[in-house]
């Protein structure tokens, strides 16, 4: 096995995967821009407006939506309303429909494939070590995709549960200062950012578009895995239902949720020395018995061979 060989089948993957990413980004970019064109058609000739985007958006990544209907039909029976749901979930529908996400995810996996045999064709691996190879690149392959979007809506769902007690903190100041409930949370939409900001503002818009409140609130908890937010909405919807003072309703339900905001912090405090025994017994214990101990063993090993 020459070194030559190995280069040669490292950048063989890195170009197929590189291959890969590239042509996902044009798919992105082709989703965003798509309703872009509506603007655009009056003030500018649509050929050159076309011509300027690369070639991944003009020729690959229509193919690859094309494509994805028809990859679709061999799904598994859930897994396009899973990653839909998902991709609602992490706010990606603007850029990927559960269409195009099966097409990346086939590639991933055709590309982890390809490259695993590529591998073992060229370098003399033994039994476990292809073991160990295929094990990864199906890792790599059939769940690198769908790690991300789950990332993803991790990561959004974490960033709403912290910013929700401060927006309700201010909407309860809002409404106390004489503001009805959809101007304070239009207010509150400008001066907090966020994911949190983002859905409320669409909550907003359906209602200004002639969508009632309560139909609003109801695509709000269907677009986000929150339960806090839930238990907020619920309440809300309630208190229109039974004529009960929103500013009342939204007291107690900032209080509630600066609440669990507190029990959120006192479970992960206690649960802070249980996750420290691991890192304490295999990696600090383990240099403290070799720095303090190995003296002692290197003078009773020196004693005993000089008997």
């Amino acid at each position: 096995m020459t070194f030559t060989t190995t280069t040669a089948a490292v950048l063989v993957f890195v170009a197929v995967a590189a291959f890969v990413v590239w042509v996902g980004i044009g798919v992105v970019k082709a989703r965003l821009t798509a309703t872009d064109r509506l603007a655009v058609y009056g003030r500018e000739s649509l050929r050159s407006e076309q011509l300027k985007k690369s070639i991944a958006e003009r020729a690959i990544a229509p193919l690859l939506l094309g494509a994805g209907r028809f990859v679709a039909k061999f799904t598994p029976i859930g897994y396009l309303n899973w990653v839909q749901r998902k991709l609602v979930h992490g706010g990606l529908t603007s850029r990927l429909d559960a269409n195009s996400f099966a097409v990346i995810h086939l590639l991933s996996f055709i590309t982890a494939v390809v490259g695993y045999f590529f591998l073992i064709t060229n370098l003399s691996l033994t039994g476990r070590n292809t073991f160990l190879a295929a094990v990864m690149f199906l890792i790599l392959g059939a769940f690198g995709p769908i790690a991300v979007i789950q990332r993803r809506a991790d990561e959004r769902k974490t960033a709403m549960q912290r910013a929700l007690p401060d927006v309700l903190d201010l909407l309860v100041i809002s409404v106390e200062a004489g503001l009805g409930f959809d101007s304070a949370l239009a207010r509150v939409v400008e001066t907090v950012p966020g994911p949190l900001a983002e859905e409320f503002f669409r909550m907003l818009q359906e209602t200004r578009v002639g969508v009632s409140r309560r139909d609003a609130m109801r695509h709000l908890m269907d677009r986000t895995d929150l339960d806090e937010l839930r238990s907020f909405l619920l309440a809300m919807m309630q208190a229109e239902a039974f004529g009960v003072t929103i500013s009342r309703v939204l007291r107690v339900q900032a209080d509630e949720m600066r609440v669990k905001r507190r029990q959120r912090a006192q479970e992960r405090a206690f649960a802070a020395p249980v996750k420290m025994v691991f890192p304490l017994v295999f990696c600090i214990f383990p240099s403290l018995f070799i720095v303090l101990l190995g003296p002692a063993f290197i003078s009773i090993y020196e004693n005993f061979i000089n008997r």
